[in-house]
């Protein structure tokens, strides 16, 4: 659940509120104090904790368009937090993200999505034609040296590799 302002250069996403549990509030990266803290439930009914900010704190910041999208006459921050446990964890597991040694672990794991997904669209992969895992087995090999045939037959052809799918996000972004 990646909010737009982590996705934005200047946008303030929830890693950058300094949440204090024992107190049960959030102080926002400009140092408002949240109004409310009120425990909840997601739509796929997980618990959460809804955290909202003064409309008059938020009206007067000088990153409030940084911060929220509101339209509304008095707009103010909500921010919407697991409970701490997953929280930290999650915040942990971004920031492990923005590492040198994970991109060089995920870059293998886009190789092997991209060949996943080639399998699928290309040889119908996702459904075994027969019963029984010898043959099942049997036709996963088959396709394995069926990708292996086209992707060399294109690298003999001199055929450039496909570029990397671009999200409508990304592109919407980049043009912006």
């Amino acid at each position: 659940m990646c909010a737009w302002q982590a996705n934005t250069p200047d946008g303030i996403d929830v890693s950058q509120f300094h949440i204090d549990w024992e107190h049960k509030h959030a102080i926002c990266p400009e140092g408002h104090m949240s109004s409310s803290w009120t425990p909840a439930t997601d739509n796929g009914n997980h618990e959460v904790i809804k955290i909202r900010f003064s409309t008059i704190d938020c009206r007067s910041c000088p990153r409030l368009t940084s911060c929220t999208s509101s339209q509304s006459p008095t707009p103010r921050r909500l921010i919407t937090v697991h409970p701490r446990e997953q929280h930290e964890a999650l915040q942990a597991a971004r920031r492990r993200e923005r590492t040198a040694a994970f991109t060089k672990q995920y870059a293998r794991r886009e190789g092997i999505e991209a060949t996943i997904s080639q399998g699928v669209r290309a040889f119908d992969m996702r459904r075994s034609r027969y019963i029984g895992e010898n043959k099942t087995h049997l036709q996963h090999v088959s396709i394995a040296a069926a990708i292996n045939i086209v992707r060399i037959v294109a690298w003999l052809d001199g055929d450039e590799l496909a570029p990397t799918r671009v999200s409508a996000f990304q592109r919407l972004y980049a043009a912006a």
